[in-house]
C-alpha cells in the first residue's frame, strides 16, 4: 500500500500569470479571487485538494512586486515568509507571453529555497502546439526545475497531471485537514474578497491598490442572511468611480457580489454596500491594521 502524502504548495509568478485561477481549478471551487487587474490577491488563502492517498494544501500569495507603499512592503514580506515554509513551489509562466525580467527575477529569488520547484506553463490553451513547444524549451533554460508541466486552468487540460506531480514531491505525512474542508479562510474574508473582485471589474488602472473591503456585520435570519459591508478607497474621486453615475456601478457590484456570496453561504443574501474614503490608507499603519493588513 502506498504511503499517504500531505504538504503545502504555492504558485508564484508575476502578476496575472494565472496563479489564482490555477488554485481554483485544482481545488475545484472558487476560493481565490481572480481579476484582470494585477495585484488582485492580498490574503494568503489556503485551498485543500483531497485525494484518497494524499492531501495538497495550496497557499495563495500576492504577486511579488516593487513596493511603493507600506502595504506593498508588507505584501512582499508575506510572500517571502510563505515561500520559506512550503514543500513545493509552482512557478507560473504564461504560454502566451515571452519570458521577461519579472520571470527571471522570481526564478532567481526561489532558486535557493529548500522547496521543490516545478515550472507550470499556464494558459496553454491560448497558443498552438508549435508555440507551446518553443515556450517549454525557453522555460527549461530559465532554471533548475524538478518538472515542467503545461496546463490550462480554463479548459482543465493537465490539471490532474499537475496535481499528481505536485503530490509526488510532498512528504509522507498524516492528513492535515478534515475531509470536508477546502479552505481555512473565514467566511467574512471570502465575502470581502468577492465584493472587492466585483468592485475591481472594469475600473481604470489607478484603482486596484486603493480598494479594500471590510465586512461590518453579518445577520443570519430564517430565510435570508444580511451582510453589511464598507468599500474603502483613498480619495473622493475614487469614490465617484466606484459608485458610478446615479449609483449604477455600485448597484452592479452589489448584484455580482451577492450572487457569489449566495453560492458561498448557500442561502439568500441581502447585501448592503457603502463606499467610504480613508485618506491614503495604504501608507497609514493604523488604517492598515483596521483593514486587516
Amino acid at each position: 500500500m502506498s504511503e499517504y502524502r500531505a504538504g503545502f504548495a504555492c504558485f508564484v509568478g508575476r502578476p496575472n500569470a494565472g496563479k489564482s485561477t490555477l488554485t481554483n481549478a485544482l481545488v475545484g471551487q472558487k476560493i481565490a479571487i481572480t481579476s484582470s487587474q494585477p495585484q488582485t490577491t492580498r490574503h494568503t488563502i489556503r485551498g485543500v485538494v483531497h485525494r484518497p492517498d494524499s492531501q495538497l494544501v495550496l497557499v495563495d500569495t500576492p504577486g511579488l512586486h516593487r513596493p511603493r507603499t507600506l502595504l506593498g512592503e508588507r505584501l512582499n514580506d508575506l510572500v517571502r515568509e510563505t515561500w520559506s515554509e512550503v514543500d513545493v513551489i509552482g512557478l507560473c509562466l504564461p504560454a502566451n507571453e515571452e519570458i521577461g525580467r519579472g520571470d527571471r527575477f522570481i526564478a532567481g529569488e526561489i532558486a535557493s529555497l529548500k522547496a521543490t520547484v516545478i515550472a507550470v506553463v499556464t494558459k496553454a490553451d491560448l497558443v498552438d502546439r508549435a508555440k507551446l513547444a518553443e515556450r517549454l524549451v525557453q522555460v527549461s533554460k530559465l532554471g533548475e526545475f524538478a518538472e515542467i508541466v503545461p496546463v490550462s486552468a480554463v479548459s482543465g487540460a493537465q490539471i490532474d497531471t499537475l496535481t499528481d506531480v505536485m503530490t509526488r514531491y510532498m512528504p509522507e505525512s498524516p492528513q492535515l485537514y478534515p475531509d470536508h474542508m477546502i479552505t481555512d479562510e473565514p467566511e467574512n474574508v471570502l465575502m470581502a474578497e468577492m465584493i472587492r473582485e466585483a468592485a475591481l471589474e472594469g475600473v481604470r488602472e489607478e484603482l486596484p491598490h486603493s480598494i479594500a473591503v471590510l465586512i461590518e456585520e453579518v445577520q443570519p435570519e430564517e430565510r435570508i442572511t444580511k451582510v453589511y459591508a464598507d468599500i474603502y478607497v483613498e480619495r473622493p474621486s475614487q469614490k465617484a468611480i466606484v459608485i458610478g453615475a446615479g449609483g449604477s456601478r455600485l448597484k452592479d457590484v452589489g448584484s455580482r457580489a451577492r450572487a457569489q456570496i449566495e453560492d458561498l453561504l448557500g442561502t439568500r443574501v441581502y447585501l448592503d454596500l457603502h463606499v467610504r474614503v480613508a485618506k491614503d490608507w495604504q501608507r497609514d499603519p493604523k488604517q492598515l491594521r483596521k483593514l486587516g493588513f
